[in-house]
């Protein structure tokens, strides 16, 4: 039985989307919780959805493991909300990883300052090794995403120069290479 609803989550970047829009509201409102309701309800909510954030984020970024192929269309959730160029002319997509570094780097900052005023004591220190390493684990499936989508680039191009197959046109319409062994 197909239902509509669920068919529009068939595509992975549709499903991206929706998943990093659950991530943002539960991180905003972990921050919110953190620092505006007092007592014992605040720091069990910001604790919570601090929790689900980490989670949602970790599984995410493993699941994305598998949409990087040369067959993917998912090439980030910035070029799918933006239509953006795939931004991988080296093969490694420094664009795509340069932006989680950033994003990794201010959702940390933010989760630790908060922390700092909501935790105290050992729990704070959990706070900090916790934070600490979901954004170690993110920023390693984030390399190796970045990694697989570059070794899977070189093979395309690979299997295409040994096809004989040109893997670039320059402005002139000319193949990348032939410029010089015409001369």
């Amino acid at each position: 039985m197909k239902l509509a609803h669920v068919q529009l989550l068939e595509e992975f970047g549709t499903r991206s989307l929706v998943v990093h829009g659950i991530m943002v509201i539960a991180f905003a409102n972990a921050v919110l919780a953190g620092l505006f309701v007092g007592g014992e309800i605040g720091l069990v909510s910001f604790v919570a959805l601090l929790n689900l954030t980490a989670g949602l984020w970790v599984a995410h970024s493993i699941h994305s493991l598998g949409n990087v192929g040369p067959d993917a269309d998912y090439r980030g959730v910035i070029n799918e909300l933006f239509e953006t160029d795939g931004g991988t002319e080296d093969g490694f997509d420094t664009g795509r990883f340069g932006r989680l570094l950033a994003l990794i780097a201010a959702v940390t900052a933010i989760a630790l300052l908060t922390s700092a005023q909501v935790l105290s004591g050992a729990i704070f220190s959990i706070a900090v090794v916790a934070v600490g390493a979901v954004a170690v684990v993110t920023a390693i499936v984030g390399f190796l995403i970045a990694l697989g989508a570059a070794y899977d680039d070189a093979e395309r191009a690979a299997a295409a120069d040994a096809a004989g197959v040109p893997d670039s046109i320059d402005s002139d319409g000319v193949a990348s290479g032939e410029q010089y062994s015409n001369n």
